[in-house]
């Protein structure tokens, strides 16, 4: 995968689009997508070998090939360049490394015991366990102060705004995880959300309209992937011309 880290750089041409997502002065200047012959060092063959590198790991160590000052850059470097609608910029993202990976864990954990039976326990102690063992975990947030603010701005389009403040937020998360695969640094994505929430905010003061999207748990490499399943082609895709 080292070949591949200068992928940051098409990182950035390719989420790149015109309004409404992008640069919001970009309908008098042409989409940077369209520049086919922009010279780049990654080509789309490579890009595609690390997306197909980027799978849900779930036995994962506290040992990356990182320091949490680099691992923190690239996720800067992730949310300064994915688009959002109208540049809006909604996302928001909080890493949690080492201990403070381990106290949202313990979190996680004291808030399932109470909901989880008795008889189910076991099995879900185990999944808390194998989290816990990882790195380190990436919360991602949604801005509800910006989607509140861009449904006053343009009301006609007020009841897809949240959707597009998603979508954002799915192609950042998918770029992140991408990136650490570059890196030979595993993850998976969980979502505990809405249930643990309140006790996320209270520990590491999250700001009130900060909405809670995923937890991306990143770390060594420790086993492999589950196979992956494909369904046909002929039945997801159509092209015409």
């Amino acid at each position: 995968m080292a070949a591949l880290r200068p992928l940051r750089r098409m990182l950035q041409d390719t989420f790149c689009c015109p309004v409404p997502f992008g640069d919001s002065e970009v309908i008098s200047t042409p989409p940077r997508y369209i520049a086919v012959d922009a010279p780049s060092s990654v080509s789309a063959s490579d890009l595609l070998e690390v997306m197909q590198a980027r799978r849900s790991h779930y036995q994962l160590s506290r040992k990356v090939p990182l320091s949490t000052t680099r691992i923190d850059e690239i996720v800067q470097e992730a949310l300064a360049e994915v688009p959002s609608a109208f540049n809006s910029q909604s996302n928001r993202v909080t890493v949690l490394h080492g201990q403070q990976h381990d106290r949202l864990w313990d979190i996680i954990t004291k808030i399932l015991r109470a909901k989880v039976p008795d008889e189910k326990w076991e099995h879900t102690s185990q999944k808390m366990k194998n989290f816990k063992k990882a790195a380190g975990t990436i919360l991602f947030f949604e801005d509800q102060q910006i989607v509140e603010d861009l449904q006053e701005r343009y009301p006609d389009y007020a009841t897809e705004v949240p959707l597009w403040a998603a979508q954002s937020d799915g192609m950042l998360q998918y770029a992140v995880w991408t990136l650490l695969a570059a890196e030979d640094i595993g993850a998976n994505l969980q979502h505990y959300n809405p249930i643990i929430d309140e006790e996320v905010a209270k520990a590491w003061n999250v700001p009130q309209k900060w909405k809670l999207k995923g937890q991306l748990v990143f770390g060594g490499i420790t086993g492999e992937p589950k196979p992956k399943d494909y369904m046909p082609m002929a039945d997801r895709f159509r092209s015409y011309a």
